[in-house]
């Protein structure tokens, strides 16, 4: 009997490259019959790790021929400006799909401005409506991050039928859409937070771990089942100022069969599933 290769990365950079390709080419498909997959960008603010942020997504769009609308406006910016120009975008033949880069400055209440955004063009897929289409199984459009994580679990080879997954975090951007796409896949899902009294007592029992608390070393490899998948969502600093997870990735990839890095694991196909998300309503429009 062969013995399990331990501690495989999962290459988000190598997967994010083909499916962005597969984007480019469904782009063109699209140009051919008259309809160019556009994008609407919308900064508030100087927040400078935003600013990179939305930098990285306009260049996304430009090597994938989706077309992209950037638009910066000062902190100052009112909420019914905001909402004003939301609603054009909504309206706008041209645009089919608008992001709201979060956060916002204090003035501005998230909720109603990604309410605001029409379902159709929601392809962060946060509103309330998207949430509900993902809830009960509806063709909506799934959030990012978890539909990136579902994108590498599914890259291992793993089929996740009545397999245990792990979520640590409840988060609406992460943690809840993560762990209603995991049972989608007939997956059996624990959901552990800060309120859990041992998360290793669950993590121990699971075949792919997803950790997204924004903490590090969150999971250490005395909590992962050996031959466990393990995803790290997180995006942290540690003490030398060098970017890691939530995951300790030393320890934990001589346990686990597949891991992803931080960075170059979920980072980039966060914006690949938004162009994904985009082309799919321009596809839906056409």
């Amino acid at each position: 009997m062969t013995t399990p290769a331990y501690g495989q990365l999962i290459d988000g950079n190598a997967l994010s490259a083909r499916l962005r390709a597969d984007v480019a080419s469904r782009a063109l498909a699209l140009k051919a019959r008259g309809v160019t997959p556009g994008l609407a960008v919308i900064l508030v603010g100087d927040d400078p790790a935003s600013a990179v942020y939305v930098r990285n997504k306009v260049k996304a769009c430009l090597d994938t021929g989706v077309h992209s609308v950037f638009e910066k406006y000062d902190a100052s910016l009112t909420q019914d400006a905001l909402l004003a120009r939301i609603a054009a975008l909504n309206t706008d033949p041209s645009v089919h799909g608008i992001l709201v880069q979060m956060p916002l400055p204090k003035h501005i209440n998230p909720h109603q401005v990604i309410e605001a955004i029409a379902t159709a063009k929601d392809v962060d897929g946060f509103a309330t409506l998207s949430a509900g289409e993902l809830m009960t199984g509806q063709a909506g459009f799934r959030p990012c991050t978890p539909y990136g994580c579902m994108k590498l679990i599914e890259s291992t080879g793993l089929d996740l039928r009545g397999k245990h997954a792990v979520v640590i975090g409840r988060s609406n951007t992460v943690g809840k859409p993560m762990a209603l796409l995991l049972l989608q896949a007939n997956a059996t899902v624990t959901v552990c937070h800060s309120a859990t009294l041992d998360i290793g007592h669950h993590t121990r029992q699971a075949d792919v771990i997803v950790a997204a608390v924004g903490k590090r070393n969150v999971l250490t490899a005395d909590m992962v089942k050996p031959g466990a998948v393990v995803i790290d969502v997180g995006m942290n600093r540690n003490p030398e100022g060098k970017l890691c997870g939530d995951v300790d990735f030393a320890g934990v990839k001589e346990v686990a069969s597949f891991i992803t890095p931080v960075p170059g694991g979920v980072g980039p196909m966060t914006i690949t599933m938004l162009l994904v998300n985009t082309l799919e309503a321009a596809e839906r429009a056409a």
